[in-house]
């Protein structure tokens, strides 16, 4: 499982370094993809196999199913750790989250996200103040 909080930078090619807690579960080679809020998703090929088949079996006919996977699979990237522990990510995935040096990588449980660190510092402060009724929210999740 994957958790935490990690700050790091964008080297001048597009590398990001991966914690070294997260290494070991990603594995090697891993899958990066568009993410929801403006972020990164990171997946373990185990897991992304999990999801993928989970997506597969929505059905076509729905037009928000379609456009969901469009845009999930299009956005994703086969990537590979480095003798450093850095991994490429994509300019185009890089535009997507908005990153151009400060990020923050996160762990979420089963995957990892990587965050612009001015979005992620955004984003987690008006979380923070909800946390609350966000909680109170998921009550019927049986959390």
């Amino acid at each position: 499982m994957f958790m935490g909080e990690y700050q790091h930078a964008l080297d001048d090619k597009g590398r990001i370094t991966i914690p070294a807690k997260f290494r070991e579960e990603l594995g090697a080679s891993f899958v990066v993809t568009r993410g929801l809020d403006h972020c990164l998703f990171v997946y373990s090929h185990s897991d992304w196999g999990i999801l993928e088949s989970k997506l597969r079996a929505m059905p076509l006919s729905r037009a928000d199913a379609r456009q969901f996977m469009r845009f999930f699979f299009s956005g994703a990237a086969e990537s590979e750790l480095d003798k450093q522990g850095r991994v490429l990510l994509p300019s185009n995935l890089r535009n997507y989250a908005q990153i151009v040096r400060e990020c923050v990588v996160i762990g979420v449980g089963a995957r990892v996200e990587i965050w612009d660190l001015e979005t992620w510092r955004s984003y987690s402060s008006s979380a923070a103040d909800q946390f609350s009724d966000l909680a109170s929210g998921l009550v019927d999740l049986d959390l």
